[in-house]
């Protein structure tokens, strides 16, 4: 007869369960993977698969079991250092938002919000236009694939252990909120320029022709120039997104 011990039961379960739960937590945080159009089965087999695929390239990690007194401390670990990396990557869409956010105000948009039923947010029609361009260059350039990467390598940088704290303190994620701001007026600086010029413009005609209602004819001058300046733009936009998806790469993966 057959008999199997708890400790060969573990040393089975163990190096699968833990990278489960890690990548279960950043399916769970994660934009696009984290979507009510993503279905919540899929999103555990999807996981279970991930980690079942990784154990090639894992690091050698120590057996804990689940009645361990350090099980409780490792679960937190994983859950927290998957919902970090979903959380970043989700900055990376906000930064792609909050620049449409400041093109929209600078258009005249922001009255015209929306009601995502997908991420459960209100956004201006701008801000929703980039991002959902933002789920179309992380399929289109890999970016789910990048996100892979990154859990992967976390597994290197902060191996399996109880102490989640000592892994927070090495993310450094408060200083992304820098980079946030900065990218996301980078990517809108030249609608801002373009839109400023024409406002600049506009108010040069009010003074030299005060007869002319400028009102009226402000709105629709600005509105196409906006299109005009986010259709000449959207070309560009694969770049910074890029730049933002390799820095949460290096966050996670020690560089």
């Amino acid at each position: 007869m057959i008999s199997i011990s708890e400790a060969q039961l573990m040393a089975w379960v163990s190096p699968i369960f833990w990278p489960f739960i890690r990548i279960l937590a950043v399916f769970t945080a994660a934009p696009v993977f984290s979507s009510r159009a993503f279905p919540v089965r899929a999103r555990i087999l999807l996981a279970f698969l991930v980690a079942l695929a990784s154990q090639a390239t894992l690091p050698q990690a120590s057996v804990i079991g689940f009645n361990d007194p350090r099980a409780f401390g490792v679960l937190m670990q994983q859950i927290g250092v998957g919902l970090s990396i979903g959380f970043v990557v989700q900055l990376v869409f906000s930064a792609m938002e909050l620049a449409g956010e400041v093109v929209g105000f600078q258009m005249g948009l922001n009255f015209a919000s929306f009601f995502d039923l997908t991420m459960n947010t209100q956004s201006s029609a701008v801000s929703q236009f980039f991002g959902q361009l933002s789920s179309l260059l992380f399929v289109v350039l890999n970016g789910h694939l990048m996100v892979l990467m990154a859990v992967n390598r976390s597994f290197k940088s902060f191996p399996i252990e109880e102490n989640f704290l000592d892994a927070l303190v090495k993310m450094n994620i408060y200083k992304l909120g820098t980079d946030l701001f900065a990218s996301a007026l980078w990517i809108a600086l030249p609608m801002i320029g373009v839109l400023m010029f024409t406002n600049f413009a506009l108010g040069i005609i009010s003074r030299v022709a005060p007869q002319m209602n400028i009102f009226s004819i402000g709105f629709p001058i600005t509105l196409m120039v906006g299109l005009v300046g986010i259709a000449f733009t959207l070309p560009m936009l694969d770049q910074p997104f890029i730049a933002l998806m390799t820095h949460v790469i290096d966050i996670f993966g020690g560089a």
